[in-house]
């Protein structure tokens, strides 16, 4: 038996000949397992470079140099898929090829004079059609000259594609001609900016933006388009790869680098790819939400209906809304898309004292309603009211909530399928007839204020309240209504109805001025049969004239209404009593008609001295726009105190 001294004799043995050989085991096999990670680090960074570069996909896909088709022809391709049927542009190199294989695919090319007209045209396909607009510009200044009217469309909501060119990919931020970093400049704007890197890229790249603009909350989407993803195979080797081979190893490690990129490129480009539509994501209310509604609307005794334009938007058509609106029985305000939708003169349709009726409603529901500056911030709804509000923003749907007012329910979802569903689940219930009769009461008393004022004189020229009574007579029901401008405008908003469901643009929220041309050339489009009638503000016609070269050349006969006081009044009305002067608020009364007739259009005049022939003057010019030809009726209008006491700010 061994002992324990034995033992521990033995085991300090032990550990000497282990604390003297183990120095010697590191320095066997570091070196092998060193040079193994090295190894693998090595093939693994060469894996990676491979793939970067495209040469695995290269292996697989074919690079046919010998053909002649280009990338503006894959762009062409998914926009018909995608039941595109105009382009709106103003030519530049950089997108010579999408224009020019759009044409031969039958979608309608429409170049403007102004690159942010071309936007504003697809904003109104946008609106009117339910599906993308679309409009490309070339690089640098060219998407430059836009950037209001995609903001204007986001702010609306509105899913339009903007097609940008750029430098080729190669040549980005070496200084090449136009190009500056334009992704950064829209991702602010967008709901999704992506540069296509490769010719293979452009078919999904734009199916997925096609999908972005018009899922959950619409609005605008960019896709970038270089130079060498946009021209055939053989134009884009002359500017990349060196005619003659170079001498020296960096010039052919340049070279080969060059070809490689090329090949990349092209690299799989014409194989057959899906073009049509993705799916889209629109939210939608729970039917425990929808529950909850019904509950809350069905112990209402005033209840008040707010429709703004999500409610216009995609799956729910306009005729089906308008039957549940109908069928609902609720008081109801229109604004924004969601104007003219129960047509004119409808009884449920309450269109003045809007903050008076909010007070003493005991159920508001905001329906694509926001609690913005319209609503002063929820100011002007009661504490005492139960809030409904249904949006497919979220941050819409809470916006100034629990600071001015506090929903009884929020709803983030598609506004339609929302009021068709509340419809369904309060079966057919009535409300007494005495709150609505109330509200139209008012609505009349209101509206005779205005025939009181329309009949007062002006002190020069004419009553611009009389002129627009007059246009709202005289508005065939086949009219779309296009509003851009300040006073003239924001007054024609109280007395002027449309038609019918989409038939009213303006620019929305954003407010900004210059639309008019755009949305007119759009909606015309749109609508071939029916009469587009403009009214400006003739500040705001100074944006659109030059377009009236476009209408002409593309035989697009719309008719301008100007109202023109010779000053940016809307401003005037509030800077001359607060700060006592009218510096930079005055301009002259032009001779706009004239103007229009240097473009190739048709031009009147109104003034005082044909006053009595308002209507004869209106009619000739609708005459002539019937028979194709752009108008502009300009009307010298006198100032009147309709709007005193509006803001501007």
């Amino acid at each position: 038996m061994e002992t324990p001294a034995a033992a521990a004799a033995a085991a300090a043995t032990t550990a000497a000949t282990a604390a003297t050989a183990t120095p010697a085991t590191p320095a066997e096999g570091s070196f092998p397992s060193f040079l193994l990670l090295a190894c693998g680090t090595l093939v693994a960074a060469l894996l990676m470079a491979a793939h970067r570069l495209g040469l695995f996909y290269q292996l697989m896909h074919k690079v046919d140099g010998a053909s002649v088709r280009h990338g503006g022809e894959n762009v062409a391709a998914v926009l018909r898929a995608h039941g595109v049927r105009f382009l709106f542009t103003l030519v530049g190199g950089h997108i010579s090829p999408l224009l020019v294989a759009c044409e031969k695919l039958g979608i309608r090319v429409v170049d403007t004079r102004h690159e942010v007209t071309a936007v504003f045209a697809a904003d109104a396909v946008a609106r009117l059609t339910g599906t993308v607009g679309v409009a490309a510009v070339t690089a640098g200044p060219g998407l430059t000259n836009t950037v209001t009217a995609v903001k204007n469309a986001q702010v609306a909501q509105s899913p339009i594609l903007l097609l940008g060119g750029a430098a080729s990919t190669l040549l980005q931020k070496r200084g090449a001609l136009q190009a500056i970093d334009q992704m950064s400049l829209f991702r602010p704007l967008c709901k999704l900016c992506v540069s296509v890197r490769r010719v293979r890229d452009i078919v999904p790249t734009l199916r997925s933006a096609m999908a972005a603009a018009q899922s959950g909350t619409p609005g605008p989407v960019f896709v970038e388009l270089p130079l060498d993803v946009l021209y055939p195979y053989f134009m884009v080797q002359k500017e990349m790869v060196p005619a003659k081979p170079p001498k020296g190893l960096m010039g052919r490690v340049t070279s080969w680098y060059l070809q490689n990129c090329l090949a990349n490129l092209f690299a799989g480009a014409w194989e057959p790819q899906p073009e049509g539509p993705l799916p889209l994501d629109i939210p939608q209310a729970s039917p425990l939400q929808v529950q909850r509604c019904v509950e809350i609307l069905s112990r209402g005794k005033r209840p008040l209906l707010l429709l703004g334009s999500q409610a216009l938007l995609p799956p729910t058509p306009a005729n089906k809304l308008r039957a549940a609106v109908e069928t609902l029985g609720v008081p109801c305000f229109l604004g924004g898309m969601a104007r003219g939708l129960l047509g004119r003169n409808h009884p449920l349709h309450i269109r003045q004292n809007r903050g008076a009726a909010l007070k003493k409603a005991d159920v508001v529901i905001l329906a694509g309603a926001v609690c913005d500056f319209r609503l002063s911030y929820g100011r002007v709804l009661s504490r005492r009211s139960k809030i409904i509000i249904v949006n497919r923003n979220r941050e819409e749907l809470l916006l100034n909530s629990d600071i001015f007012w506090k929903p009884q329910e929020a709803v983030q979802g598609d506004v339609g399928s929302f009021m068709l569903k509340l419809v369904q689940g309060l079966q057919g219930q009535t409300w007494a007839t005495d709150w609505l009769e109330e509200l139209r009461e008012a609505d009349w008393q209101k509206e005779q204020t205005y025939r009181e004022k329309a009949a007062r004189p002006v002190a020069q020229h004419l009553n611009p309240v009389r002129v627009l009574q007059l246009v709202e007579e005289i508005l065939p029901d086949n009219s779309f209504l296009v509003v851009d401008g300040g006073d003239f405008v924001a007054t024609a908003a109280y007395l002027v109805q449309p038609r019918g469901p989409l038939r009213w643009l303006d620019p929305g929220a954003f407010g900004t001025l210059g639309v008019g041309a755009g949305f007119a050339l759009g909606a015309k489009l749109c609508q071939p049969d029916a009469e587009v009638w403009c009214l400006f503000g003739d500040g705001a016609f100074g944006y659109s004239l030059i377009e009236f070269d476009t209408f002409v050349r593309h035989k697009i006969p719309v008719i301008a209404l100007i109202g023109n006081d010779a000053g940016w009044t809307q401003i005037s009305r509030e800077q001359v009593p607060r700060l006592g002067s009218n510096v930079a608020c005055s301009l002259a009364y032009t001779d706009y008609h004239k103007a229009a007739i240097g473009l190739g259009a048709r031009g009147l005049l109104l003034s005082r001295e044909n006053e009595d022939q308002v209507v004869k003057v209106l009619r000739d010019g609708q005459q002539q726009c019937q028979d194709g030809h752009p108008v502009v009726v300009n009307i010298l209008i006198g100032r009147t105190d309709f709007r005193d006491g509006s803001i501007s700010v």
